[in-house]
């Protein structure tokens, strides 16, 4: 008889959570979408630190829906 292994984040209080895909890809595109048509030539007049907060939220959605498939 073999004892089972815990899952990642199994000892975790609280009920397991879901991630819907296209609920990640929907949000992450909506946050990109204000930063299409920026490139290289822009920087000079880019609003920088706009655009660092708006991919640090992007990088925080997509940390979040790791951290709840490994908590599955």
């Amino acid at each position: 008889m073999s004892t089972p292994i815990p899952r990642p984040g199994q000892h975790l209080p609280g009920p397991p959570q879901t991630v819907d895909p296209a609920q990640i890809h929907a949000e992450v595109d909506q946050l990109l979408a204000g930063l299409d048509g920026v490139g290289p030539a822009d920087f000079g007049d880019a609003d920088l630190p706009g655009q660092a907060r708006v991919l640090e939220r992007a990088h925080e959605v997509l940390v979040q829906a790791l951290a709840t498939v490994d908590k599955i």
